[in-house]
């Protein structure tokens, strides 16, 4: 008896036609949101050599999985009211569609407006510390940028304006208070207000502007990698903060918001401004996280006290001396060297924390 085997069908044309569609479909679906806001910007004005004497200013963006919010970021920082930029991008080794947005800008505004790197792959504040101590990357201005957020139009002009007030050889960094918005770039709520002067003491124990709204001079990103990128700092804002107020230079506050900071389930470290969030802030304290953040800051800063001033110096050595004290010398050591937060209920969480050991 022989075997026979039936060959299989050929599928229609209708059928091999609709399997195509539906595998194209599928390729170009992570394609949509950036898609949908690729037009927002008129290319052509960006080929327009500004005048010569605009300071520059070279955006340090950090990407890692971007596809989603990438291409609007892009766009506001094109149609900045500040027209002298380059974007730097740092991409920490995603595997969605995040390079090729970048490649496709790129090949638009060309690679003078933006270039791309590969990151450490070490976490966001390896890969923007990186990026900060690049040697070829010349400036007379530098901006973090998130990958997710919106700027406002006016972000850099602002920022640059306060800068030129200060001497070139002082270390200068410019934050801002942010708009807070949802994934669609609805408006939500607004970050902290804060109004004491920010300074070394603030820093020690909070960091009060987002990396994303901050801008800073030449001389702070040259104190930025004479600390160098390999610094144990929980992040790369709170470090710029404590580095620049520690080693006399200017810190500047803005409580106008310059960027629109997106919340969605992707944040590292979202807003702080509503209860539930606080709250759980609160809670990271009571566990210890708080303490060893502080632990680490002053690792950090241990590296490169000999660029402190004498007085910053001196109020590192007491505050290290005041959180290993007990209770009673704890609190009144930590009272003598004035270090504080910026709004009274943060100052209460300062307390408590000091009260059960955990600052």
């Amino acid at each position: 008896m022989s075997l026979t085997t039936e060959k299989a069908p050929e599928p229609s044309i209708a059928r091999r036609s609709r399997a195509k569609r539906t595998a194209v479909e599928e390729l170009l679906a992570p394609w949509e949101e950036f898609r949908r806001v690729i037009p927002l910007v008129s290319l052509k004005s960006l080929l327009q050599r500004p005048h010569p004497s605009v300071p520059k200013v070279a955006v340090l963006m950090c990407t890692m999985q971007g596809q989603h919010f990438l291409a609007e970021q892009l766009n506001s920082i094109a149609t900045q009211t500040h027209p002298m930029w380059a974007i730097w991008a740092s991409d920490d080794g995603s595997d969605d569609h995040t390079h090729a947005i970048l490649e496709y800008y790129q090949s638009h505004w060309g690679e003078d407006r933006i270039s791309i790197h590969a990151g450490p792959a070490e976490g966001s504040t390896a890969n923007f510390l990186s990026l900060t101590c690049r040697a070829d990357i010349d400036a007379d201005y530098f901006a973090y940028a998130d990958q997710d957020d919106v700027w406002e139009s006016d972000k850099l002009e602002r920022a640059v304006n306060w800068l030129k007030t200060v001497p070139d050889n002082v270390p200068a960094l410019y934050g801002s208070r942010t708009l807070l918005v949802d994934a669609r770039n609805q408006h939500i709520g607004y970050s902290p207000l804060f109004d004491r002067e920010p300074n070394f003491r603030n820093a020690l124990v909070q960091s009060i502007a987002g990396g994303n709204t901050m801008v800073f001079n030449r001389a702070a990103r040259d104190l930025l990698r004479r600390a160098g990128e390999d610094v144990e700092a929980v992040t790369h804002d709170w470090w710029a903060y404590m580095l620049v107020a520690s080693c006399g230079g200017q810190v500047h506050y803005d409580p106008y918001p310059t960027v629109r900071y997106r919340q969605h389930g992707g944040n590292q470290f979202g807003s702080n401004a509503n209860p539930v969030a606080q709250l759980r802030r609160a809670r990271l304290l009571l566990q210890g996280r708080f303490r060893g953040w502080v632990d680490a800051n002053l690792r950090a800063l241990q590296r490169v006290r000999h660029l402190m001033t004498p007085e910053n110096q001196q109020v590192l050595d007491d505050f290290v001396l005041a959180r290993q004290r007990r209770l009673l010398p704890r609190l009144l050591g930590l009272r003598r060297v004035g270090i504080f937060r910026q709004t009274t209920l943060g100052n209460f969480g300062l307390t408590l924390a000091a009260l059960i050991n955990r600052l």
